[in-house]
């Protein structure tokens, strides 16, 4: 209706010749431009599994946060779906794990092929790189608005060139989780309650770290971890997990600067495939 007042119903006065049903009229007239908007809207679009990952908008009333929230609307298989962490005018195509060990799980970091390059700068890690559908990250910002809002548990699955499978779980994940600015906290990561799948832990030793990138260096050490291991991570000084590291195919003569989870295959052997992927505690 505007922000001025609407006009007061008062009698008419004789001699006027106003209609008896005039003010109803004019009360019509003036709401038909939002019955039109209204009636223009699109309804909401269903999920699709197995979408692009340059996938539209859909306008919908209710849009899920993370993938519980697809999984609870019934789409249970494994895909790239939509989610909005930044509200309803923003989606994001994420990954979905649907089928491990009860499945929702939103992956936020996938490779499996080195066809994604992973030595990247400070604003391709804070709003994410890649597509859902192949290798990609899918962002600090993200990562820290989901964490807001929610609680989350983190699974790390690993695989080396034999075929070897491994994991790591942590009860708790978050980041930034106190900050008031989450990129002037550099976005650092809180880890707790590791759960071993026979992985080893090498996660929690970088709980508590700001985000490290070449070109921003906010590690403990006297030098830059990120260019020292050809990755981006959450550095102390430096490191036991490498997972945006080079793609080295396998054992690699360089320290350190591989796919590199040290409590499983130490710190020159380079991962086959890596997923870092969270879901409702």
């Amino acid at each position: 209706w505007g922000t001025e007042p609407f006009l007061e119903r008062t009698p008419a006065r004789e001699g006027t010749g106003t209609a008896p049903g005039l003010w109803w009229q004019l009360a019509a007239l003036l709401a038909l431009p939002l019955l039109l908007l209204l009636l223009s809207t699109p309804h909401c679009a269903p999920q699709t599994p197995l979408i692009r990952g340059d996938a539209l908008e859909k306008s919908c009333l209710q849009q899920p946060l993370d993938c519980d929230d697809i999984y609870s609307q019934g789409y249970q298989t494994d895909g790239v779906y939509l989610i909005y962490p930044k509200g309803p005018s923003v989606p994001v195509p994420v990954f979905c794990d649907m089928t491990t060990v009860g499945g929702r799980f939103l992956v936020f970091q996938k490779r499996f092929n080195g066809s994604v390059s992973f030595f990247r700068g400070w604003n391709d890690y804070k709003l994410g790189f890649g597509r859902a559908d192949g290798e990609y990250w899918l962002g600090l910002q993200n990562l820290h608005l989901l964490t807001l809002k929610q609680k989350y548990e983190l699974r790390v699955d690993l695989e080396d060139f034999e075929n070897n499978t491994a994991y790591a779980k942590y009860a708790d994940f978050s980041i930034a989780p106190n900050a008031v600015s989450a990129e002037e906290d550099g976005y650092s990561l809180y880890v707790a309650g590791f759960e071993d799948g026979g992985a080893g832990d090498s996660l929690s030793y970088h709980s508590g770290q700001k985000f490290s990138t070449f070109d921003r260096d906010q590690d403990l050490f006297l030098q830059n971890c990120a260019a020292l291991s050809s990755g981006a991570f959450w550095f102390r000084s430096c490191h036991f997990a490498n997972l945006n590291g080079f793609y080295l195919g396998g054992p690699h003569l360089s320290y350190a600067n591989g796919i590199n989870w040290a409590q499983w295959k130490g710190f020159y052997y380079s991962l086959k495939r890596t997923e870092m992927k969270i879901r409702r505690a």
